[in-house]
């Protein structure tokens, strides 16, 4: 197997503006997920993954969507404001005490957490959760002063 050097800028003037950046980030966030320190026995847990997440604004409300597999809903702490929303929680990793053990894991275990600005005012004392088939879905309606407003605008 050859290694190959991984160079992000490779290219770059090829590419159209906006992509770049895209791509960039996308890079940029997989070498920072990979770098996160994992349970490592002696040296404590750290950080082991980042959980996906998927935003959407409508009219009403901000629905906000994050991949937490293998996880129940009592080890997931989430934390509302008017404008972020913090998720953390811990997944554990199980010991089995077999003959033929494990040669390879790519699971990550440890803690995670994950803090998302909010694009607009939320209230967070009205926020609707569900946490099914390792999906969290959140539903975060808007703030009655932050909804947008369709206001006559008199021109002269």
């Amino acid at each position: 197997m050859a290694l190959i050097r991984w160079d992000p800028f490779r290219d770059i003037e090829r590419l159209e503006p906006f992509r770049d950046i895209d791509t960039l980030q996308r890079q940029m966030n997989r070498l920072f997920d990979r770098l996160m320190p994992t349970n490592n026995g002696d040296e404590g847990i750290g950080f082991g993954f980042v959980p996906a997440a998927e935003l959407e604004e409508t009219e009403d409300a901000i629905h906000l969507r994050l991949e937490i597999p293998g996880l129940e809903a009592k080890d997931i702490n989430v934390e509302v404001t008017s404008d972020t929303v913090s998720i953390s929680g811990e997944r554990k990793s199980e010991t089995k005490t077999e003959e033929k053990g494990i040669a390879r894991s790519e699971f990550r275990y440890g803690r995670f957490q994950r803090v998302i600005p909010l694009p607009r005012e939320v209230q967070n004392d009205r926020v609707e959760a569900e946490y099914k088939d390792g999906i969290l879905r959140l539903t975060l309606p808007k703030s009655m002063s932050d909804k947008q407003k369709s206001v006559k605008v008199n021109i002269g």
